[in-house]
């Protein structure tokens, strides 16, 4: 079964920086993308930034400039650099990994605090 297994979060001041790390693992394919997304209460969860399996990225306009994701050799592992944290990244981060027909599947999710 696939299981993505996410690390790296907690509480930061502003202007900080973090690294998020998410390990990938119970899958064969892995020719489709990886990613992130997060979620606040009360909105929709966000995509912020993806990666295909040629290294290939692509970030949400809101994150641009701040956020870069990456993967290591193996391309089993992504993760996704945050610097110049601010308050309103403050949200829960999801791992995602796509498969077949687009299908989605999701990390556990892990909490950011920005103060």
């Amino acid at each position: 079964h696939v299981q993505l297994v996410e690390s790296g979060g907690g509480s930061v001041q502003a202007g900080t920086s973090l690294t998020l790390t998410c390990v990938a693992s119970g899958y064969t394919d892995d020719g489709h993308c990886m990613g992130w997304f997060r979620q606040v209460p009360g909105k929709q969860r966000e995509k912020v930034a993806l990666i295909g399996s040629d290294r290939a990225t692509h970030y949400s306009e809101s994150v641009k400039g701040r956020f870069a994701i990456s993967t290591d050799n193996a391309k089993n592992t992504v993760f996704l650099q945050i610097d110049m944290v601010k308050p309103e990244d403050t949200a829960v981060y999801y791992c995602v990994k796509y498969s077949e027909l687009a299908f989605r599947h999701w990390g556990q999710g892990t909490q950011v605090t920005v103060s």
